[in-house]
């Protein structure tokens, strides 16, 4: 039997604010998979009829993601998650291009699937760049101006980041990058797609989403790599639906991601719109009090994620005496190390204590007006207990 939504919601009675972590499968993605995983018991790559029909299928998912993004079916790889997505894209793009140069852009807003690969490429001699970041959290496009060189080999770009919400300008990086014919440009677009408007403009050379964000399967990430694109790949063994990833495909995966971003996408405005009405309703409310601080902008910014800082209070606590109310909330992205300032803040505020007192806040349009009011009663309880108010 599977629960739906709401019947789960009663068993554990708990609020939901943490979103940007995972979100909940929808029940029509889990019908698909369940159908997907009893209607193809075959190997998509075994040359049999069980095999053939399991094939075709994966072709049927293929093809309709390529239809929905406006790009070929042959420029999708799957992978486990935006994570290996992003490893994938920046590790194989540097290996095969290293002849090019060893020169990288990036900005201090990334996920820890990004920069931490970067630092692994630092130690192995790759000069990592951080571009400088506007008051508004958009990257500075003048500096990268400055600083984009003939070895400049990569540019890691967050569509929209995960602690704060901005908005990148893509479309103005792609364009400047265009006179620079050895820089390829990735995007990290995993807090983006099924959210924002996503367009992938034609020279960018890597794309990476993951469907469990966009209410989805977890354990299936997309790779969108341009035909003309070299990779290096790292998991070997074996032949697959790409040259670029081995492994047993996961045809269920797929299917039912392909239903997920069909879904969100017929959905995004509607959602976006909602969303944003429960955003406006928590700021609102948060404004009255004197120790709170907005980290995430007010404009150019996704709806889905609120960032903020009671200021005196560290952000785990914070998140510590919420959680005990039964109300979740995270401290930065779910797979960062909670004890460290929060590098998107303390790169738009220059302020070590205010990036140590930040929390983030994550909207769906599966959140309620009762949520958002219990959690400004809770709120309010937790802040006059922490600050002494």
């Amino acid at each position: 039997m599977i629960l739906n939504r709401h019947e789960a919601a009663s068993v554990t009675n708990i609020i939901n604010l943490d979103y940007a972590s995972h979100t909940p499968a929808a029940q029509a993605v889990l019908e698909t998979f369940c159908n997907t995983e009893a209607l193809f018991p075959g190997n998509v790559m075994s040359a049999h009829k069980l095999g053939s029909a399991a094939h075709a299928e994966m072709e049927k998912a293929k093809d309709g993601i390529a239809s929905l993004l406006g790009i070929s079916p042959n420029e999708i790889i799957f992978t486990s998650g935006a994570t290996e997505a992003n490893n994938l894209a920046i590790k194989g793009i540097t290996k095969a291009y290293e002849h090019v140069g060893k020169h990288i852009l990036s900005t201090p807003l990334e996920h820890p699937s990004v920069s931490g690969v970067l630092s692994i490429l630092a130690g192995k001699g790759y000069e990592v760049e951080l571009l400088k970041i506007r008051p508004n959290g958009c990257v500075d496009l003048e500096h990268l101006k400055t600083v984009i060189r003939d070895d400049t080999v990569l540019i890691c770009i967050s569509a929209v980041d995960s602690e704060l919400g901005v908005l990148q300008p893509v479309e103005e990086i792609a364009g400047i990058i265009e006179n620079h014919k050895n820089c390829h440009l990735h995007v990290d677009a995993a807090q983006a797609m099924g959210k924002t408007a996503v367009k992938i403009p034609k020279n960018i050379s890597t794309l990476c989403f993951s469907p469990h964000k966009f209410y989805g399967v977890c354990g299936i990430g997309v790779l969108i790599k341009r035909e003309n694109i070299v990779l290096e790949p790292f998991i070997h063994g074996g032949k697959s639906t790409t040259i670029y990833r081995s492994g047993t495909p996961a045809l269920s995966l797929a299917v039912s991601a392909y239903k997920a971003l069909q879904i969100a996408l017929a959905e995004e405005c509607a959602r976006a719109r909602y969303v944003g009405g429960m955003r406006s309703r928590v700021v609102d409310y948060l404004r009255n009090y004197p120790h709170v601080y907005f980290n995430s902008p007010m404009e150019n910014v996704s709806p889905y994620i609120l960032n903020l800082s009671v200021v005196g209070v560290r952000g785990t606590d914070f998140q510590t005496a919420l959680n005990d109310q039964g109300i979740c909330v995270s401290v930065k992205s779910a797979c960062s190390t909670d004890i460290s300032p929060s590098r998107p803040v303390m790169a738009l505020t220059g302020d070590k204590k205010r990036a140590l007192s930040s929390w983030r806040i994550s909207f769906s349009h599966l959140t309620t007006e009762s949520e958002i009011d219990a959690f400004s009663e809770t709120f309010d309880y937790c802040y006059k207990k922490l600050t002494n108010a």
